[in-house]
């Protein structure tokens, strides 16, 4: 068992010091700030799924964080040989605040892109839907993703960075700003600076985005801009009524909603009974009555009279 012991302490040990010393960190940073300046004032810190949220956290610095590196390390070697090798020492070699906006530009057109194509391609979407999943947005629920989808969303994120060789050592500050920003994004937060939407995004952008209509819009991981280049811009000057999946709601259970996406969907269904709370499978009901509504203009839709409708304080975009 000596053995054991030594892999206890050489790995696991680490791993929940960084793992505790992380979650204390975002919780220091982001609670205050959802007390302060609430989207949703009623909202508690242990709302309904937190142990999910809980979950997700932990299997991301766990486990899944090691075997997205391991995946990034493994094709990063041949993405690196895509372009010359003079081509790429010419773009490392570049100041960093070149290279930073080089990343900040390409990376978020690319996730544009890909975002816009996993709410709209069958197969990726049954891995998003976990993330979508969450009825209730806090800085924890950032972590709700399945590890095949942060795989996914990771790797195209810093395909700029392996396939032009910029310096990534140079770059490191400006990744973990854009790991922050994205548990901010998803934090139960909204700041009186409507400006600063303008420049970065905020959360009440990302919130539209995880309304219960896949198709809400606000694709881009940090700035608008492509959202405003490309019509998928909104930002209501108020909170979507409710987050989560239109149907097919999928379980609020960690282990579940990671199987649930591997699985044909007539082999998912058998396991409903097993995971899927009788008042999920009310709400997805109603959530169907509400859709066909909508759908035949006799019901209004839930962000406005008009789903663009924008207040004083956005950014009038067309969409």
């Amino acid at each position: 068992m000596s053995w054991l012991a030594a892999l206890f302490s050489a790995h696991l040990v680490p791993v929940m010091i960084t793992t505790g010393a992380s979650f204390l960190l975002l919780f220091a940073i982001f609670r205050p700030l959802e007390l302060a300046f609430p989207a949703k004032p009623a909202q508690k810190f242990f709302r309904p799924a937190w142990i999910t949220d809980l979950g997700f956290f932990l299997g991301q610095y766990f486990i899944w964080s090691g075997l997205v590196f391991w995946v990034l390390t493994h094709f990063g070697g041949w993405l690196q040989g895509i372009l010359p090798g003079g081509f790429r020492s010419r773009v490392a070699s570049q100041p960093f605040w070149l290279q930073a906006i080089e990343v900040f530009v390409l990376s978020d057109l690319i996730i544009y892109w890909a975002h816009r194509l996993q709410h709209n391609t069958p197969f990726l979407w049954r891995f998003h839907a976990v993330h979508h999943s969450a009825e209730h947005l806090d800085w924890l629920a950032a972590h709700r993703e399945h590890p095949l989808d942060t795989i996914y969303t990771v790797g195209l994120i810093n395909l700029p960075v392996f396939v032009l060789g910029l310096d990534l050592h140079a770059l490191v500050m400006f990744i973990y700003f854009r790991g922050i920003w994205a548990i901010y994004i998803h934090s139960n937060v909204r700041l009186p600076l409507p400006w600063i939407r303008w420049l970065i995004g905020a959360p009440e952008l990302h919130h539209w985005h995880h309304d219960r209509d896949k198709d809400a819009g606000n694709y881009a991981n940090i700035s608008p801009v492509m959202d405003l280049l490309f019509g998928t811009y909104v930002c209501p000057n108020h909170e979507p009524a409710a987050f989560g999946l239109m149907s097919d709601p999928l379980p609020q259970n960690y282990f579940a909603q990671l199987i649930y996406p591997l699985m044909p969907r007539k082999w998912s269904r058998k396991l409903d009974r097993f995971f899927i709370r009788e008042a999920d499978a009310e709400a997805k009901s109603e959530r169907s009555v509400a859709e066909e509504r909508v759908a035949t203009g006799t019901g209004k839709d839930k962000r406005s009279d008009s789903p663009l409708e924008i207040s004083g304080d956005s950014l009038a975009a067309p969409v």
